[in-house]
């Protein structure tokens, strides 16, 4: 069985989200900042009048902040709609399960937390992002 993946970049890493839970890319926005908020919470972001979550997943992950703009990748997480900052937004890849295995005992904690698994392509390794996991 095949999957879509929509891929995307941060630092050097290549991650990949289910196309099903994906809603649509965008270019960064203006953001509210949310007094008290975790660090990783990078504010709210109005999305056609719809207020929306937006979660730098940088900061989740431990890493340094991006300089330059981020891309949002706006997911479904059950009922709710969130933004998720990533560095660069990748091509739609198709993968086959037999390619699927256990994230590698190399990564961080952080990264193991939110990562399903991962992919291993003719170049690099995919890593399948636990959305659920990542946006809460």
């Amino acid at each position: 069985m095949t999957t879509q993946l929509v891929t995307f970049t941060l630092a050097d890493r290549l991650c990949g989200i289910p196309v099903d839970q994906v809603q649509e890319v965008l270019p960064g926005r203006a953001r509210t900042n949310v007094p008290l908020a975790p660090d990783d919470v990078a504010g709210l972001v109005n999305l056609r009048g719809q207020v929306v979550l937006s979660v730098d997943l940088r900061r989740r992950l431990g890493m340094p902040p991006l300089e330059d703009d981020q891309m949002m990748v706006v997911v479904f997480v059950g009922d709710e709609t969130v933004s998720l900052l990533v560095d660069r937004i990748g091509d739609v890849l198709t993968v086959d399960d037999e390619q699927f295995e256990a994230p590698p005992q190399t990564l961080s904690d952080q990264l193991r937390a939110v990562i399903r698994g991962t992919y291993k392509l003719s170049d690099r390794l995919l890593l399948a992002l636990d959305v659920d996991a990542a946006a809460s």
